[in-house]
């Protein structure tokens, strides 16, 4: 599995299956992207300026919402993730 370092969260996007009112099926190309996610990793923590970790906000498991543009696709064991800091991260879904 992926270890992310320092601040960085490693998120399993949801694929969602999007409709027109029609009801036609969009293309995965022509849908946006997804901004929400499952939390599959966590590094240690941001280190602040005077040497101490700030431990992360979120936990593996957590489903987030995350800016849109945000983070770096990478593709692992034939699954895709987007690696983000986890200050893009805009919210935890309760």
């Amino acid at each position: 599995m992926l270890r992310p370092l320092g601040d960085r969260v490693v998120l399993e996007a949801q694929q969602e299956e999007e409709q027109t009112v029609g009801g036609i099926v969009l293309a995965s190309n022509a849908q946006e992207k997804p901004q929400t996610a499952t939390v599959v990793a966590v590094g240690e923590g941001r280190v602040l300026d005077n040497g101490e970790k700030l431990a992360p906000a979120v936990k593996v498991g957590d489903t987030v919402l995350f800016d849109k543009y945000a983070g770096s696709e990478v593709k692992y064991d034939d699954k895709s993730y987007l690696v983000v800091h986890e200050k893009d991260l805009v919210a935890v879904v309760e």
